[in-house]
């Protein structure tokens, strides 16, 4: 990440013909109030989406001008890992979330995932889809 900023989450969004859950994607992340007044860094990477997956973001952005979002359209769809690339390189956060467009991850749970690293018992956390009764695993380092 470049020019770490304190007290910043830059959330990676990658995309890739996405019309159907990015709108409320980005309506939920907007809602989310972050520990300790973290502020939310929003980077969309557009990996050559061919629906109305550009239009949405543009229209979503000139709605909310006074949220900090920055976005990155491929020319060409260039698979997942080139996206996230693209996104973790104009990261400018202390802490960085990787949320995918389909809503399988809710937003409103970024305050567990940044608990325990806020707290120093954890750098890195993963959230898993399989641990029912446990959400996140935390791995330390």
């Amino acid at each position: 990440m470049n020019n770490k900023n304190l007290h910043v989450l830059s959330i990676i969004i990658p995309v890739y013909n996405e019309e159907a859950t990015l709108l409320s994607l980005l309506r939920k992340i907007q809602k989310v109030y972050l520990l300790q007044d973290i502020t939310k860094e929003i980077i969309i990477i557009n990996d050559g989406s061919t629906d109305r997956t550009e239009g949405i973001i543009k229209d979503y952005m000139g709605a909310n001008p006074f949220l900090k979002i920055q976005y990155f359209q491929h020319a060409t769809n260039q698979g997942k890992g080139a996206a996230l690339h693209t996104g973790i390189g104009h990261a400018t956060g202390e802490y960085l979330i990787i949320q995918d467009a389909d809503l399988e991850y809710e937003p409103q749970e970024y305050n567990l995932l940044l608990a325990p690293i806020i707290s120093g018992i954890a750098d890195v956390v993963y959230g898993s889809r399989f641990l029912r009764d446990n959400r996140y695993t935390t791995t330390f380092f």
